[in-house]
């Protein structure tokens, strides 16, 4: 299948949401806790004895709360660096299958995605820290040599024993002592990999973390668009840049308003989304993330319409967006001022050389009066304050597909 059609629905969706799941969620200090901690990997596998989340709990809770968000997707850490899988492997007894809880978590993610017409995606760590060949491979020829026959392995069965998957999201592939860009697809057999990965998954998107380029590039804590023709994801957490898994006293969360700002940031640059959460060992969200997810699903059952399917921004359009007051997306005729940063009465929008035919408030539907020359919009009739407190959007309906005026040319009074 041609690349174009693979990536649609990927492109349309725009939101995706992380998971970040495992041993390390008991400790609470993060997911790399094992390597940071330096805790020695016999001590650490003895986690897997309480890694067990009551029958009550089932990864339907995440897909549900991902669906009230409005995620059209999910990834969920299939495998960490610290080497324990969440689901049945036959290349490795340091399972959640294998140890106290006796649960494929994969197979019933996948399964309450099907079940909740969610895309699913799979992140697979290629580095183990329980490997000694990880670290010096010249000094532990074999044991690397097993570590990546470990990864083909695991990844075959992942590709192979859960049905269609949506996305494979690499992680992990940077070895200590190495050039990552010559080094890491070599010392990986990528190629092979991602080959196998295709035959058994045609449809299948993958990321360039496996030190090829294949679909996805994956910003991680920051909003930095790729290039123009590359597809591109940043990935963040809510809370401090290195709390992925359950970190339990991690104040510092990013309030929704800022959370919708990096989504339409992505949107308005062409990428995508994908939120993360780091759920407690039970499987349970805690409270400040559920309400965060509950914020955005609430902004885009009124606003959705300016995000999902949206295109990348012409250069300009809009005066950088929507200049001082906020940012803009496009899809077709129409374009959307996401307004941030509300002026008041009357919005000022500079660089549309597109002919705005109308304008109206994304929410509720109110038409708005508009006057255009010279690039410069200018938008009458709106409330005094905010309707939302979030992030109101002005649609506005244009004839033919959005033009820039270039802002250089406009000169002042």
């Amino acid at each position: 299948m041609k690349k174009e059609g693979r990536m649609k629905w990927w492109t349309e969706a725009k939101f995706g949401m992380f998971i970040h799941w495992g041993l390390y969620s008991l400790l609470g200090r993060g997911e790399w806790t094992m390597l940071v901690e330096r805790i020695p990997k016999d001590e650490y596998a003895k986690l897997a004895s309480e890694f067990n989340p009551p029958e009550s709990f089932t990864p339907e809770t995440w897909v549900k709360a991902a669906k009230e968000a409005g995620a059209k997707y999910m990834v969920l850490t299939a495998r960490h660096h610290d080497g324990f899988c969440l689901f049945d492997s036959k290349a490795s007894d340091f399972t959640s299958a294998k140890t106290a809880a006796k649960r494929d978590f994969v197979r019933e993610y996948v399964k309450a995605c099907r079940k909740h017409n969610m895309h699913a995606g799979l992140y697979y760590s290629l580095l183990d820290w329980r490997f000694p060949g990880y670290f010096n491979r010249e000094k532990h020829p074999e044991s690397f040599k097993a570590m990546v026959n470990q990864v083909h392995a695991q990844v075959r069965e992942l590709m192979t024993n859960y049905g269609k998957i949506d996305i494979l999201w690499y992680d992990g592939g940077w070895i200590p002592g190495t050039d990552a860009k010559k080094d890491t697809p070599v010392l990986w057999k990528s190629k092979k990999l991602n080959g196998m990965v295709r035959k058994l998954q045609p449809h299948i998107i993958i990321n360039n973390r496996s030190g090829l380029p294949e679909d996805t590039d994956t910003p991680e804590q920051n909003t930095n668009a790729s290039e123009a023709g590359r597809y591109w994801e940043s990935c963040m957490t809510m809370g401090d840049f290195c709390g992925w898994g359950y970190i339990k006293n991690n104040p510092n969360m990013k309030p929704v308003t800022q959370l919708i700002q990096n989504l339409v940031t992505c949107a308005s640059n062409g990428g995508n989304y994908l939120l993360n959460i780091g759920p407690k060992a039970d499987g349970s969200i805690r409270r400040e993330e559920i309400l965060r997810l509950k914020g955005i699903g609430n902004w885009l059952k009124k606003n959705g319409e300016a995000v999902y399917g949206t295109v990348r921004l012409p250069a300009g359009f809009g005066f950088w967006g929507a200049g001082m007051l906020g940012m803009a997306t496009t899809k077709g005729n129409n374009a959307y001022l996401h307004i941030f940063r509300w002026p008041g009465n009357t919005a000022v929008i500079t660089g549309i050389k597109s002919k705005v035919l109308s304008a109206r408030m994304l929410s509720g539907g109110k038409n708005l009066k508009i006057k255009q020359q010279e690039g410069k919009l200018t938008i009458t009739g709106l409330p005094s304050r905010p309707p939302d407190k979030h992030g109101t959007v002005i649609a506005l309906k244009l004839k033919g597909r959005p033009e820039t005026f270039d802002y250089s040319q406009i000169p002042l009074p």
